[in-house]
């Protein structure tokens, strides 16, 4: 059977049985493809505006009747997922709620892991609600709207190519055409924080072999997750957990000590700690407080040069301070001519864990400033479009600069609408055609 994008996912919104309806929610790019190989609908339900209702017939396998249900109709990205969405109010049998489910997995969809069709902290929360009131799409529609009146004049341009008329400025479009790229850059530039309110800030703990990276982890998130010995290199690969800091998910991830070693498996892990070490939004230098200074300063020097300052923040912890005779410890270290923040603690004793918590936030808020109002990119298959509709408007531009035939340029153009127009939900293979018709008296 042809299976959908799988970023299309089904699952309960209520529990079967509580009360007299239930709900089941479905969201992602074919949504509404799958609610309609289900549900019978007297009118198409892809002509559905967003916040509509359409009453419609369950159907079981055989053709039979399954139930009659409402199915309220959401659109991108003017939904609490900001995708194409709906949500099936039946009634509250479990036989006819996870019948529904299965016939939806059957249309292609997949049962939502836990998480998917949720905000999972408060900060997510805020920007899903932003998204919900309009988010980016009213600036991109805009723009969008401008180079679709552009790709109509070049269309016609095709039809009287014979006459050798020029209905599109050129000049025009170019600057139409940066700045739209100006604006895309600036969302695809804000999916890194966009997808780290979504699914946690990653927090890499990285550092020597045996300075008590993987006692941290377990004590940030009290529990024995990862395994601690004295054994040098007994993390071989990266372990990931999460943790909540009032409201906020931080994304912990114990890296592998980083030394010179020729053996295979765990040189294979520390290179896997140093791609980790990249990905982090927040980096945790783990230095032995028991070494000699200049030992620290060299291992504060190591984490540090792999750090890139302008998207990344490094924190410094002066670990087995509880072994420590003098505990009196500066307050920042100059590394790299960088003045970097220092915290002493014992992750044994739990001795300055909370000033780590309080510093994480710190760090975060300060990231986060002003961030939960702007234009962020939360979703993968966004970032991936915009990349897309960027990629074809700069084939745009070179088409121009070099003067390539307009039956070319204007499928370039058509290529960045119809990407952008997967973002706002307004793809239709018409539209240009449309808007021909309604601006000029063609055929008549």
């Amino acid at each position: 059977m042809h299976r959908m994008d799988t970023d299309t996912i089904v699952a309960p919104a209520t529990v079967p049985g509580s009360g007299a309806i239930s709900i089941v929610r479905i969201s992602g790019p074919r949504a509404l493809e799958a609610v309609s190989a289900v549900v019978s609908f007297s009118r198409p339900l892809n002509d559905a505006p967003g916040y509509s209702i359409r009453y419609g017939t369950a159907l079981q396998d055989d053709g039979s009747i399954l139930d009659e249900v409402l199915v309220s109709v959401f659109r991108a990205p003017h939904s609490y997922t900001g995708e194409e969405a709906a949500e099936i109010s039946c009634h509250a049998s479990r036989y006819v709620v996870e019948t529904l489910l299965q016939r939806l997995c059957d249309a292609g969809a997949r049962a939502a892991e836990p998480g998917d069709i949720q905000s999972d902290n408060a900060a997510a929360h805020r920007v899903a609600m932003n998204q919900l009131r309009g988010g980016y799409s009213s600036r991109l529609k805009e723009l969008r709207d401008k180079l679709l009146e552009v790709t109509v004049l070049m269309e016609l341009e095709l039809d009287f190519s014979e006459e050798d008329v020029e209905f599109a400025d050129r000049s025009r479009l170019v600057s139409l055409v940066e700045e739209t790229l100006a604006h895309i850059r600036t969302l695809t530039d804000s999916f890194r924080l966009g997808n780290a309110i979504k699914t946690g800030i990653p927090v890499a703990i990285v550092g020597a072999t045996n300075t008590g990276k993987s006692t941290l982890l377990n004590a940030l998130l009290g529990e024995d997750r990862a395994i601690v010995s004295d054994i040098a290199g007994t993390t071989r690969d990266t372990v990931e957990e999460t943790f909540n800091i009032n409201g906020t998910v931080f994304r912990l991830i114990d890296t592998a000590g980083i030394r010179e070693t020729e053996e295979t498996i765990e040189r294979i892990g520390i290179d896997r700690s140093l791609l980790k070490l990249t990905q982090a939004d927040i980096v945790l230098g783990v230095v032995d407080a028991t070494a000699s200074l200049s030992e620290q300063q060299q291992r504060a020097q190591e984490i540090a040069s792999r750090i890139r300052f302008d998207e990344q923040t490094i924190l410094l912890l002066l670990n087995k301070m509880d072994l420590v005779s003098d505990p009196s410890r500066a307050e920042t270290m100059l590394v790299l001519d960088r003045e970097i923040p220092t915290i002493p603690l014992s992750a044994k004793t739990g001795q300055g864990l909370e000033t780590l918590r309080n510093s994480l936030m710190t760090v975060w808020e300060k990231q986060l400033k002003g961030a939960e109002q702007a234009l962020l990119v939360t979703n993968i298959r966004h970032y991936n479009a915009l990349h897309k509709a960027a990629d074809a408007l700069e084939l745009v531009k070179a088409g121009i600069a070099s003067g390539t035939p307009t039956d070319l340029v204007s499928q370039d153009l058509r290529d960045s609408l119809y990407h952008l127009g997967s973002i706002l939900g307004t793809i239709t293979d018409d539209e240009i055609l449309g808007r021909i018709f309604e601006r000029f008296c063609i055929g008549k």
